[in-house]
């Protein structure tokens, strides 16, 4: 029909999607402006996420134009603190969606869990010093919510095929954590929403020692573990491991 499809989930997102045949990318880009615009204040979300697609009805799928556009963080992230103090920081995937392209050095919006991994390769061959954030958004968007499990397995595998690199690819005092946002278990099948296990959280380097740090109160103590061990003050109620891991 032409019509734009507009739907929500259990998250604060407003999304539209539409064919990339019928409606060109840049227009659909330009709805979702408008209704950035407009899902402020008291109707205020917190993204509004362009989704497009392309082939036949029976045989639809996602494209990797996706993009998202978040309302502003409402105090300062750890982004925006290291960039600051003269901390260089990255982001890959939509990592600069997410956080309204505040407090990045450089970006790489690649698409897709092995482009990311690339991506990733790519900014610890050239960077020296300085933060890398990194999404890997297929576990969620192509496998979480679409419940399956065989093709998470696969992403895993894949994954940890690129592990051994990545390593490799780690200075002397660098530091890898690897974690998630949220559980999105794709057996579980009464929805295709997130789901509420507990999240993993892994530390690596050369310099780390084989610690259990236990069940943490967030996402804060790693925010405060990350501005610790690079010397940037950051005001977080979370309780840095720094000091258990070296």
């Amino acid at each position: 029909t032409g019509d734009l499809i507009v739907y929500t989930s259990a998250d604060s997102v407003f999304q539209i999607a539409a064919h990339e045949d019928v409606v060109p990318l840049e227009t659909l880009y330009e709805y979702c402006r408008i209704a950035r615009k407009i899902l402020v204040g008291k109707h205020g979300v917190g993204r509004v996420i362009a989704r497009p697609f392309v082939g036949q009805p029976g045989a639809y799928k996602r494209t990797g134009n996706r993009r998202d556009f978040s309302l502003p963080p409402t105090g300062n992230t750890i982004l925006d603190d290291l960039t600051a103090a003269g901390v260089p920081t990255y982001g890959v995937g939509k990592i600069e969606d997410i956080f309204a392209h505040r407090g990045l050095t450089g970006s790489n919006h690649a698409s897709g869990n092995p482009a990311c991994v690339q991506a990733t390769l790519d900014y610890l061959s050239d960077v020296q010093r300085g933060f890398l954030f990194v999404n890997l958004v297929d576990f969620d968007m192509q496998y979480g919510h679409r419940n399956d499990p065989v093709g998470y397995g696969h992403a895993l595998e894949q994954f940890d095929e690129a592990l051994p690199t990545i390593m490799r690819a780690l200075k002397q005092d660098d530091l890898l954590l690897i974690s998630a946002d949220h559980g999105c278990d794709p057996g579980y099948l009464k929805h295709t929403d997130h789901t509420r296990e507990y999240i993993p959280m892994i530390a690596l380097g050369k310099q780390v020692k084989p610690v259990n740090l236990g069940t943490r109160a967030g996402f804060c103590d790693i925010a405060a573990t990350v501005t610790e061990l690079l010397g940037v003050p950051y005001q977080t109620p979370g309780r840095s491991f720094a000091a258990e891991l070296v």
